[in-house]
């Protein structure tokens, strides 16, 4: 058992207070936000051994858990 969970604000502790602002205020990035959340749990519960689908699905969900954390990422920055 080796999960662990990739939450926005400590991957990026330098944004909390922007993340708990857009949070609220901005429905687009709370709505990826909430995705990228549930992607990483999904993630988490597979690295834990409590679901096990293949490794192709596992591979698909961490590349769409990046390409989110990406956008989000762009958004906290302004650009």
């Amino acid at each position: 058992m080796f999960g662990k969970h990739h939450r926005l604000a400590e991957e990026f502790p330098n944004f909390k207070d922007k993340i708990n602002e857009l949070t609220l205020n901005d429905s687009g990035f709370s709505g990826l936000l909430k995705t990228y959340s549930e992607l990483d749990d999904e993630i988490f519960r597979i690295e834990e051994d409590i679901e096990t689908p293949s490794d192709e699905y596992t591979e698909s969900l961490k590349f769409k858990r990046v390409q989110l954390k990406d956008k989000l990422y762009a958004i906290l920055r302004g650009t």
